[in-house]
């Protein structure tokens, strides 16, 4: 061996670097791509595409790139800061025993955690049939008629159900009611939203409801402080009133409790996170909501519904009409565009394997060991405050200091935000032993209860803690699927044929514009099931949470370089809660400096739905800014509106690279349009991949913006969820950051309102960003962006013969993304858009984005983690289809009888014995020579959406009806 070929320990050690293990392209690759685009560097490339006047001129500070060993060695050295107390904190968040076959087959497993949204159903019906076991279980547990898939969290679902409240009552008050005993994190999301909505709330004794003229009133049942009422007289008087009864709820309590809609609610919710979903501390945990059907229009969120495929058999998808309330755009009173998918499925995953015998089981043991605590406090006289019961008794003791104490130094929490009382919610993890432990810490040593006694005492008289008018005497959960599969194997089973009917990032490439599904490292992945960060309730005291407080902190001083931001709050937990979080910011700004007068939005034509959504939610009205041929802001009709509004001038929504994925050259000039104007400038976060490392917002002239990092800094999508996102902020706007009442942020306003029930949101996940910038440090982090525009662009130059860009940039390129056009195309053949999204299934691919932003359109991102080969394949099926077009063109084939208007092909489909069609079997199921290697079959043949719509089915059908 010569001397020039022996290498240095450190660059034997690069082999391990995790940048070549997240980047696609090799060396060999990536050359030959440059060459495709005749350039010869991937920086001449990047400075073709960027404005110049927009680099960034130093380097990002986040530090040199780890390896994946050593991240995690850091990260576990954190984690182990946080103490792992027993936590009876309640409040909505408690311990579960996440079932170990769900844990590694579900929340650990890709084939569930990166799969998309299921907008193509023919390739998800194994994430929609287990939302729709979701929904069964809430309609069955609540009584309601109508229920969605899921929401963020408990308390921005109250949120949701007092804007439906205002949007379908016939009242014309301007007052919403919540009752004082309803969690004190949902009354704080739910004050905010008001606020922002220009609602007034009045907070006090749910019995005195009825006295105030309200359109909407919120209770809570059980009490947050463990109180179970009958408030089913004050129920009909609020709606007497033409008021709309919200009722927050607890899924495990509903296993006893007769169920709120026999009470007359008209909205049910609450968080399903006891249903084997980590605490995590504080999130992601999937909400149920459920109202009646005729509310169904003002649904928030997702709902799944029954329809059927071609072939007549029972397919399921997600509704149009109330898929989500931001197609409103500005006439929307929510803009969810995520949800907890992953946790919702966890959720239901868990009913199906307990079943309706094994969850009261569970509920009734819970409620056993509230008996026999309140029964011991009792016998020694401590004062009880309520005279009902599930899981949670608030009581008062002489020496509460004494009590706090002693519970901290046996490493216990109890609850203690509400000054004069005590309060202990019991959980399915609690034990005899645990009961005994905590007479000693309220009682101290030597009381002399016995808990066996206790519980031997409660079976011969019975319980009477919940009253007599409000036991469940309806049955639950009676459907075949939460009856069959209680045995690991069959709970497995059943759990890997869902998956298989599933596509997902772990089969190909998913290559949606604007959603970003790159690689989710198992690496990033690990972390967030280890029980020092998944067992934390999210109000333990701080010092408890030294490892959580230790990576946020990190994580936020890394994005806060990498946006060219001041500061930073984790809390909103979704992309959408970012985006209102950030205009609530702008608004309270304003409103600081005597300018409540701003209410103008100006919003391009091009922006995501969600934007003008926002806007909405934040009360501001939206003026459409126009776009010019290339796809690009009208600057000439932005400088008019601009001038027009003048001192109204609030803020501009805007999204960089733009939606039509492109570096619009005046989007410095943009910013100082508005800021002359006064306004602030919202940069939309969702195409951040494009930017980090080469620009940054904060840079680039914007004032806010929310990052989503489970597009960009690789938290997956989850089927529909978790996301995060976080905003950035310029100083001027950090004092206007979202607070929490129960756990005070530093560096915001004492006074400011909560946004998402957790002070940090989905802070469970974090980790996966954490280890996403540990390992790729500052410079893999640059050549992500870089290998991102690369991929986009040699995908659109392979592309555009067949199906030309739309749009494209200086020296004609794209950004990260490209939108192909199908219009001509369609004009001459009849095949649409739709028709070549579900022919791609055939290949074993997911559709890019489909009509958005321009209908009759695909855009596709192919992401930094493809690789050419995988890319090419990619090429090679679009150039198939096109060929299949151009035979419908050339009349070989007709516009009805062709394998893209049968797309997809399911396995019934090939096998029919009386195929009628003019192409061969062989080639509709193995289009291309690489599909047999890798065959995916799509579970069902085309669903019609129509039949669907017309027809709205939440709940499970029968097994007669799949006959």
């Amino acid at each position: 061996m010569t001397n020039s070929a022996v290498k240095t320990l450190s660059q034997l050690a690069n082999h391990e670097e995790f940048i070549q293990r997240h980047i696609g392209p090799d060396a060999a690759e990536t050359a030959a791509m440059l060459s495709e685009l005749g350039v010869d560097s991937l920086e001449a490339l990047i400075a073709q595409t960027l404005p110049a006047d927009i680099r960034l001129k130093t380097p990002l500070a986040t530090g040199p790139a780890t390896t994946e060993a050593n991240a995690l060695a850091h990260i576990k050295k954190a984690a182990s800061k946080n103490k792992m107390f027993k936590s009876y904190i309640g409040m909505g968040y408690h311990p579960t025993l996440t079932p170990n076959v769900i844990l590694r087959n579900v929340l650990e497993n890709p084939g569930w955690y990166t799969a998309y949204t299921p907008y193509q159903p023919e390739i998800a019906q194994g994430r929609l049939e287990s939302l729709l076991n979701f929904q069964q279980i809430t309609l069955d547990l609540t009584a309601m008629e109508l229920a969605s898939a899921s929401l963020l969290d408990e308390a921005t679902a109250a949120a949701e159900a007092m804007a439906l409240a205002k949007r379908v009552t016939k009242s014309k008050s301007n007052q919403y009611f919540i009752a004082d005993d309803v969690h004190p994190q949902t009354i704080d999301v739910v004050k905010t939203r008001a606020e922002m909505f220009g609602f007034d709330i009045i907070v006090g004794k749910a019995a005195d409801a009825a006295a105030h003229d309200v359109f909407g009133a919120l209770i809570q049942y059980p009490t947050t402080n463990g109180d179970i009422r009958n408030d089913s007289a004050l129920i009909a008087q609020l709606q007497a009133n033409k008021a709309i009864v919200a009722v927050a709820t607890d899924p495990m309590a509903l296993m006893l409790l007769k169920a709120p809609g026999q009470l007359g609610a008209d909205v049910v919710l609450g968080s399903a996170q006891r249903f084997g979903v980590p605490m995590a501390y504080g999130g992601p945990h999937a909400a149920f909501f459920a109202t009646r059907d005729a509310y169904k229009r003002s649904m928030p969120g997702r709902i799944i519904g029954v329809s059927k495929d071609r072939r007549g058999n029972q397919a399921l998808r997600m509704a149009m009409q109330t898929r989500e309330q931001h197609i409103r755009r500005e006439k929307a009173n929510s803009n969810i565009c995520t949800a907890q998918v992953l946790l919702a499925n966890m959720a239901s995953f868990y009913a199906v394997y307990h079943g309706p015998v094994g969850l009261k089981n569970i509920a009734e043991r819970i409620h056993r060991s509230t008996d026999i605590f309140a029964a011991g406090l009792k016998a020694k006289a401590i004062e009880i405050v309520n005279a009902h019961w599930f899981d949670t008794i608030t009581f008062k003791v002489t020496d509460r200091a004494g009590v706090i104490k002693r519970a901290l130094a046996a490493g216990v929490n109890l609850r203690t935000d509400v000054a004069d009382t005590l309060a202990v919610s019991f959980n399915e993890t609690t034990n005899s032993n645990d009961i005994a432990e905590l007479f000693d810490i309220v009682l101290g040593t030597g009381h002399g209860l016995n808990v066996d006694a206790l519980d031997a005492a409660i079976v011969k008289d019975g319980s009477k803690s919940i009253p007599a008018d409000l036991v469940r005497n309806s049955s639950v959960l009676g459907h075949p699927v939460f009856n069959q599969y209680h045995s690991e194997t069959e709970m497995l089973r059943y759990i890997k044929k869902l998956e298989n009917k599933d596509l997902s990032l772990n089969h190909s490439m998913i290559s949606l514009g604007s959603c970003t599904m790159k690689l989710n490292a198992t690496a990033e992945m690990i972390p967030i099931t280890w029980p020092e960060f998944g067992s934390l309730h999210p109000f333990v005291p701080r010092d408890q949470a030294q490892g959580y407080d230790e990576m946020i902190s990190q994580l936020g001083d890394w994005l806060v370089n990498i946006t060219g931001y001041d500061n930073i709050s984790m809390q909103p937990n979704s992309g959408a809660q970012g985006e209102y979080a950030g205009m609530v910011a702008i608004r309270k700004y304003h409103e600081s400096r005597g300018e409540g007068h701003r209410n103008i939005c100006l919003i391009p034509v091009s922006a995501h739905g969600t934007n003008p959504a926002t806007a909405s939610m934040t009360s501001y009205e939206v003026v459409l800014v126009d776009c010019d041929k290339r796809g690009n802001i009208d600057m000439a009709d932005l400088k008019a509106k601009a001038a027009e509004v003048g001192d109204r001038l609030a803020a501009i929504m805007v999204t960089y690279p733009s939606t039509h994925g492109v570096f619009e050259q005046n989007i410095r000039e943009l910013c100082d349009i508005v800021h002359s104007y006064g306004g602030q400038v919202y940069m939309d976060g969702a195409n951040m991949n494009a930017q980090v490392g080469l620009t940054s917002p904060g840079f680039i002239g914007s004032d806010v913006s929310h990052l989503n990092l489970h597009k960009t800094f690789c938290i997956p999508h989850g089927g529909g969820g978790p996301g995060m996102g976080p905003i950035g902020v310029k100083s001027h706007l950090a004092p206007f950051l979202p607070n929490h009442t129960v756990v005070n942020i530093a560096g915001t306003g004492a006074s400011n309102g909560a946004v998402s029930a957790a002070p940090y949101g989905s802070a469970g996940i974090l980790p996966i960003s954490w280890m996403y910038i540990a390992m790729m440090g500052g410079e893999g982090l640059k050549q992500a962006t870089e290998y991102a525009i690369l991929n986009a662009n040699y995908m659109a130059n392979k592309l555009d013969p067949l199906f030309p860009v739309l749009y494209r940039g200086a020296n004609d390129r794209v950004a990260h993304e490209c939108i192909i056009d199908i219009r001509p195309l369609k004009e001459a053949s009849g095949i649409t858009e739709m028709d070549i999204a579900k022919r791609l299934m055939d290949f074993g691919y997911h559709s890019p984005t489909m009509s958005f932003p321009v209908a009759g359109t695909l855009m596709i991102e192919p992401t930094e983690s493809e690789s050419k080969a995988e890319m090419d394949k990619f090429i090679e099926a679009m150039s198939t289809i096109r060929a299949e077009i151009d035979k419908v063109v050339a009349g070989e084939w007709t516009v009805d009888n062709n394998p893209l208007a049968f797309a997809p092909h399911s396995m019934q489909d090939i096998f029919d014995p009386e195929w009628d069609r003019a192409y061969e079997r062989q080639y509709a199921a193995f289009p291309a020579s690489y599909v047999s290697e890798n065959k995916f079959w799509p579970a069902v043949s085309r669903i019609d959406d129509v039949y669907g719509d017309r027809n709205l089915i939440c709940s499970c059908p029968s097994p007669e009806a799949y006959r």
